[in-house]
């Protein structure tokens, strides 16, 4: 391969589907995780491995990474994209709902993080880009468990980052704000469903997948030695 493998989890739609489609354009291998391999498949893409992996399941993610690597060559970036939002009032909220998103937000960030990092730090280069959320900079409602844990994921980001940064590994935080997925048909709570698409409407349209997905790729690009450390995109008419 001329160019190195990509991770990325979540890519069975949104921004992870979109992300997969340019890594794979500029002719790059791919793993591919989620848990819907079928829509992986579906995505056709040239030098890619799906499986069918929980990113809560360490051991699963670890040995498709080494299923991958043994194919094409070692891992030079994750994009940790798996999350889930399950917007509620934390007064009604089941807490089943908190459980799975720190399960997938953070845990499954961590696991992500844990799987490529060993191998990157012996190698001296790679990169860790980890998507968050402008609700992982500032709250917003209903959003109290769900921020809670995009909190944690720039948190964990940040000191990574500065734990990993002399040996030569990138750590970049991608904090989007509304974007066009199907992250809002998680929510349970229809009354809070119907006034977060009224707010995508008062602002006159939100991000698309693919514009998430152009920022991802942009920060990888940069030579090894320029490490973005955040970026945050929202739509022009977003002002929260």
């Amino acid at each position: 391969m001329t160019k190195p493998l990509i991770v990325i989890t979540g890519a069975s739609s949104g921004i992870g589907a979109a992300t997969a489609k340019q890594f794979a354009a500029a002719g790059h291998p791919l793993l591919l995780l989620a848990r819907r391999v079928d829509k992986l498949e579906a995505l056709d893409l040239p030098d890619t491995l799906c499986r069918k992996v929980d990113v809560t399941d360490g051991a699963a993610m670890r040995q498709a990474l080494a299923e991958a690597e043994a194919k094409f060559g070692p891992a030079d970036a994750i994009v940790n994209n798996a999350g889930v939002m399950l917007l509620g009032a934390m007064a009604n909220q089941d807490p089943e709902e908190w459980q799975r998103m720190l399960d997938v937000n953070v845990k499954g960030l961590l696991n992500g993080i844990h799987a490529v990092l060993g191998g990157m730090l012996a190698r001296g280069r790679g990169t860790i880009i980890n998507i968050s959320s402008i609700a992982g900079r500032k709250t917003f409602p209903s959003h109290v468990a769900y921020c809670g844990t995009k909190f944690a994921v720039h948190a964990i980001s940040e000191n990574l980052r500065e734990e990993v940064a002399g040996q030569g590994v990138r750590v970049i935080t991608i904090a989007p704000g509304a974007v066009e997925t199907e992250l809002l048909g998680h929510t349970t709570d229809e009354a809070i469903k119907a006034g977060y698409q009224e707010w995508k409407q008062q602002m006159g349209g939100v991000l698309a997948a693919d514009d998430v997905a152009s920022a991802i790729a942009y920060a990888y690009s940069q030579p090894q030695r320029v490490c973005i450390r955040e970026i945050v995109l929202a739509a022009t008419g977003q002002q929260a």
